[in-house]
């Protein structure tokens, strides 16, 4: 499963009122895993920045113009998101340029690119209704650091995305449906037998190191937070605190 976490920073609000697109980022993901792949690229728009697009991005008009124009490097976006899923935040706002930036160097529109394009924030609305669901926010509710994010960068919004997407979509309640599959006689009971065929001597075994043992810390934290109680790793490493809690609370 092939997937591309996407942003742009533009010159202003409104592609139809000649802005346009000045950084572009994108950063796969393949199999759930963040690679070393990712495509970058500052554009020259002929045109300053609004002052409160400029005051978003930092990106001037004297730096931007030092860099190609879109037409001469639309092939590479072309080519990177060729049948993937597109991961954007508030997707409608990107893809309004994109597509007219693909006008302009006479290609099809953006949908017509890529195999599926996914709203990351209508997710995050249905995940979690009423609260706020921006970027930062959502950093902050998976306990993901954006300590660095003074301004808004394509590249460095993409990879902070790309975290918060894996994090959002782990489906931690996956787990507790197979067990009740395997209870009912269900899915999860076919499936077990399966399991009960295979030889688990063969799997490799990977040594963690202390920094994968920080980022799972930081993750179960977020969980927490977001839960407002122990989450169900937690719990089930440790008890005896989450009986605790469940008493004090």
């Amino acid at each position: 499963m092939r997937q591309i976490i996407l942003d742009t920073e533009t010159t202003g609000l409104e592609p139809e009122q000649g802005h346009r697109v000045v950084e572009l980022a994108c950063v796969e993901i393949l199999n759930r895993r963040v690679t070393d792949r990712h495509l970058h690229l500052y554009l020259n728009p002929d045109r300053d920045s609004d002052p409160e697009a400029l005051q978003v991005h930092g990106l001037t008009t004297e730096f931007l113009s030092g860099h190609p124009r879109f037409p001469e490097v639309a092939q590479q976006l072309v080519d990177f998101v060729r049948d993937a899923e597109v991961i954007i935040h508030n997707a409608a706002f990107d893809v309004k340029f994109l597509n007219a930036e693909l006008r302009r160097a006479n290609l099809p529109p953006f949908t017509e690119l890529c195999a599926k394009i996914t709203d990351s924030l209508m997710v995050a609305r249905e995940m979690f209704p009423g609260k706020r669901n921006n970027l930062d926010a959502l950093c902050e509710r998976f306990g993901i650091s954006n300590a660095h994010r003074t301004l808004h960068g394509a590249l460095l919004d993409s990879e902070l995305l790309g975290e918060v997407w894996l994090a959002m979509t782990r489906g931690q309640d996956s787990l507790l449906d197979e067990a009740a599959d395997d209870a009912s006689g269900g899915a999860g009971a076919s499936a077990a037998g399966a399991l009960g065929r295979f030889d688990a001597s063969r799997l490799p075994v990977i040594q963690i190191d202390e920094q994968a043992l920080q980022a799972h810390e930081a993750y179960l934290d977020g969980l927490d937070k977001a839960a407002g109680k122990p989450c169900l790793w937690r719990q089930i490493e440790h008890p005896e605190a989450a009986q605790l809690d469940e008493a004090a609370g």
